[in-house]
C-alpha cells in the first residue's frame, strides 16, 4: 500500500528507509525515473534485496546499502526529495525468536525520535517524507514530528472494510511546515472476506498481475 500510494511527481533522489527485501524500492523505480537508495541494517535482508535488484529492469536505479539509517543520515551530504519508510513500531511487545523479524518490527534499532531526526536532516526544503504506522503509533508519531517542523500533509485511513470502522494503518506524507491537508479512507475489502474492494483494485493493479 505504502508503494502504490506515494506519490513520486518531481522526485530526483529518494531514500527507502528499511528497505527489507528491496520491494518498496522496486515499486518506486517502476513509475519514477529518480535515482533511489534502498537501506537496511539487517544483512540477511541486505543481501536478499541486493539480489532482487540485481534481477530487476532497475538495477541502474537502485543502491541497496547496508547501513543503520543513524549513520547512514549523519554522514549523508545528500538531500533527498522524497523519503518513504515503513518503520519498526513494536515498543513493548515480547520480541520474536527470530532475529531478523525482530530487528524488522521492534523500535529498539531505529526509535521514532531517531528517524525523525535523520529525516529532519536529509529532506530536501520541499521534499516529503512518507511512512505507514498503526493508528496509535502513528497518533503519536505526528506529535514527534510537529517538534522537528515536520507536519501532516496527507492521510490515508487504512479499513479492513466498510463494516470495519477501525483505522487499521495510517499512510502519512509529512512535509516541512503547515500545508493544505487531504484525508482519505481506503477500504481494502468488500466485506466479503475474499473480495478486494474496486478503490483497493485501483490503487494497486500495477503491481498485482491478477488485477
Amino acid at each position: 500500500l505504502l508503494g502504490s500510494w506515494v506519490s513520486v511527481a518531481g522526485c530526483k533522489r529518494v531514500l527507502d528507509i528499511g528497505t527489507g527485501t528491496g520491494m518498496i524500492a522496486l515499486m518506486l523505480a517502476q513509475k519514477t525515473p529518480a535515482y533511489i537508495t534502498a537501506l537496511e541494517i539487517d544483512h540477511a535482508s541486505f543481501e536478499q534485496a541486493t539480489e532482487n535488484v540485481s534481477g530487476s529492469s532497475y538495477k541502474n536505479q537502485i543502491n541497496v546499502v547496508n547501513k543503520a539509517f543513524q549513520e547512514y543520515w549523519r554522514a549523508s551530504k545528500e538531500k533527498f526529495d522524497l523519503i518513504v519508510s515503513n518503520p519498526p513500531y513494536f515498543v513493548d511487545s515480547l520480541k520474536s525468536n527470530d532475529t531478523t523479524r525482530s530487528t524488522a518490527r521492534h523500535a529498539d534499532a531505529l526509535p521514532f525520535n531517531e528517524l525523525i531526526e535523520g529525516v529532519n536532516g536529509i529532506l530536501s526544503e520541499g521534499g516529503k517524507f512518507c511512512v505507514i504506522l498503526p493508528k496509535k503509533e502513528a497518533e503519536f508519531f505526528c506529535k514527534l514530528a510537529e517538534q522537528k517542523n515536520l507536519y501532516l500533509s496527507k492521510l490515508l485511513r487504512v479499513r479492513n472494510s466498510p463494516d470495519k470502522e477501525e483505522d487499521k494503518r495510517h499512510i502519512m506524507q509529512f512535509e516541512f511546515g503547515k500545508h493544505h491537508f487531504t484525508e482519505d479512507i481506503l477500504h481494502i475489502r468488500t466485506g466479503h472476506p475474499l473480495e478486494y474492494s474496486p478503490e483497493y483494485k485501483q490503487l494497486t493493479m500495477d503491481y498485482y498481475m491478477h488485477f
